[in-house]
Parts: C-alpha cells; structure tokens; sequence
C-alpha cells in the first residue's frame, strides 16, 4: 500500500568530512546551509530551492559499511564505471558551461548523450566517492 500523500524529503550522505563535502555541494550545485538539529554526531543540512535537501552526516567511526560505492582516492574512481544505480541526478540549463567549470576545478567526468540524442549527461563524483549526473534540460 503507497503512502497517501507522501512526498520526498530529503537525500542523506555519510562522511568522514562533512566539512569538505558541503563546500563541494554549495560550490558545484548552489546549495545553502540551513538550520541543523543538535544531535550527538555532526550534521550538516543543505537546501536547493525550491525544495531538494540533502543531510551530511558524521560516519560512525564502528561502521562496517564502506563509505560510498567508490573512493575519489582510488584509481578505479573512473566516471566510466559510475554504476547506473548508484548516482544523484542534477538538471542545469547551460549544460556546456557546467561542464567547462568542473572541468576547470579538475573533476574528472564522462560526459555521453543519451538514446534520443536530445538529453546530455555528465558523470562524476563527489570528494567521497558518490556517484552524481547532470543532465541537459532537453
């Protein structure tokens, strides 16, 4: 049974660095930093108006789980290999510029063009290794 009236909240992201992570996601994507609850571990919380929010959390140091899919540190950290599961998706209008600014920054990307040959795709990952697209607006 589907939740009645259920909306999407929020996108969580564990870190060792949430620091260095939301400069990324303020830098790259625009988001801001907002009010964040005092919990026991560090927490950052990041809008994108109108209403996309993404929570940085402190890893658990007695975590088992690997902290993302891929390590941006490691050598098979390659946007070619993003699996297709496992990535957030972003929409920006001048996709050219985008892609020429992270480029400037040094992020390593895979662009290609979908099916249709309308829709443009970038692929690349954050400083922790999470896998993220940007697509044209077509």
């Amino acid at each position: 049974m589907a939740a009645v009236g259920a909306t999407f909240n929020h996108v969580s992201r564990e870190s060792t660095n949430i620091n260095r992570l939301a400069n990324f996601y303020q830098d790259i994507f625009g988001f801001e930093r907002i009010e964040s609850p005092n919990f026991e571990f560090k927490v950052i919380w990041l809008r994108q108006l109108p209403s996309f929010y993404l929570h940085l959390i402190e890893r658990d140091p007695n975590s088992k789980l690997p902290e993302g899919p891929w390590s941006a540190n490691d050598a098979v950290a390659d946007p070619k290999t993003l699996f297709r599961g496992h990535h957030l998706c972003f929409t920006v209008s001048n996709f050219d510029s985008f892609v020429s600014a992270i480029k400037a920054k040094g992020i390593q990307t895979h662009e290609r063009t979908q099916p249709n040959g309308k829709t443009k795709q970038v692929f690349f990952f954050d400083p922790d290794g999470n896998g993220l697209e940007v697509a044209s607006c077509e």
